[in-house]
């Protein structure tokens, strides 16, 4: 059916600038209809209303500072493997429910009181405005910004204070929520990374044999694996032991070696240095009898074990960490410390 079939006393009436723009005729026979009459909510003409739609909003916004509270408290005092029956689910844990509950009331209640608080009581005038250019001109930056104080006046929000203070009240204790959450990142390190198991009269332990090591036990030219005394592998810390505390022992000609700080802290020629390249962490394995290097075979790092470890080739940017060595009264190779620096990889970088 086209305009012309509508009766005349049917089609739109011209009507403010909120309304209809114009009355369909043979010029422009699809004329903007406009914007049906504005209806009034029982909240725009009962002021009770509108205070108990407040008193709703206040409440939601409430009960998720209430659901937040809850959360903190469920995380802090719920142990982790507490199940409980929830039906008709079944057996859960106690702990993700609890958590799972509370963090999804608080976000529910404050979405819930925010569209209440828009359906009843901010302004649902329907405006119509004229599409304009994609650029803003002088005058509609200021249309913009006096629409802007006009929707922040019609929200109510300097006028509700019971509304406000209670939003504001859950948006701010919300993120709590989150902060709790970096709890399960673990307890901070401390000095962990600046120091290892090893420690005066430590014997070193043959990686293969698990028994400890004499000088005698070492050629000239061989390279042996070596752990603190004490670490197991069946300890439930044995890998991260491990990782920081693992030893090259080499076997080197005195006159070969270099590096005075070197030769003055190893016995007979024996060194020892940290397995774990200065890189990104891989443990160095490939020894060059020759020429003294050791090759990481991830990113082929190379380091000259007679010239105190350092950087020869590839992207490791430190020496390795060398550990002070002796003999105990028992004639086995022993710590007479720990490394005087950090173990590992971008350690300097981080810390």
């Amino acid at each position: 059916m086209s305009s012309q079939d509508i009766p005349e006393e049917n089609l739109p009436a011209e009507q403010d600038a909120h309304g209809a723009v114009s009355v369909a005729d043979e010029q422009d026979p699809f004329a903007d209809p406009g914007l049906p009459p504005h209806e009034h909510r029982v909240q725009d003409i009962d002021e009770r209303a509108a205070k108990r739609s407040e008193r709703v909003v206040a409440f939601l916004f409430t009960l998720s500072m209430l659901l937040t509270v809850g959360f903190i408290a469920s995380y802090v005092a719920i142990p982790h493997d507490k199940a409980i029956f929830v039906f008709p689910i079944g057996h859960i844990n106690a702990l993700n429910f609890a958590l799972g509950l509370t963090l999804g009331g608080a976000l529910f209640t404050i979405g819930a009181g925010a569209v209440h608080w828009a359906r009843t009581l901010m302004s649902d005038v329907e405006v119509a405005d004229e599409r304009h250019a994609i650029e803003a001109p002088p005058e509609v930056k200021a249309k913009v910004l006096a629409d802007f104080k006009e929707g922040a006046k019609e929200s109510a929000l300097g006028r509700r204070k019971l509304i406000r203070n209670t939003m504001f009240g859950a948006l701010a204790l919300f993120p709590l929520s989150g902060v709790m959450l970096l709890r399960d990142l673990g307890p901070l390190p401390g000095t962990k990374l600046r120091h290892t198991i090893w420690s005066k009269g430590k014997l070193l332990v043959n990686m293969n044999t698990n028994l400890p090591l004499r000088p005698s036990d070492v050629a000239v030219g061989s390279l042996t694996f070596a752990k603190p005394e004490g670490l197991e592998e069946t300890d439930e810390e044995f890998q991260t032991e491990i990782a920081k505390a693992a030893l090259m022992i080499v076997r080197l000609q005195p006159d070969n070696i270099k590096d005075k700080r070197e030769l003055e802290w190893a016995h007979e020629g024996i060194v020892a240095f940290s397995k774990i390249c200065t890189h990104v962490g891989c443990p160095i394995s490939l020894y060059e009898q020759q020429t003294h290097h050791v090759l990481c075979p991830c990113h082929q790092s190379t380091f000259d074990l007679s010239d105190g470890a350092r950087v020869i080739f590839g992207p490791a940017g430190h020496a390795l960490p060398q550990l002070r060595i002796g003999v105990s009264d028992e004639g086995y190779l022993q710590a007479l410390g720990d490394f005087e620096e950090p173990v590992g990889p971008a350690f300097w970088e981080r810390g």
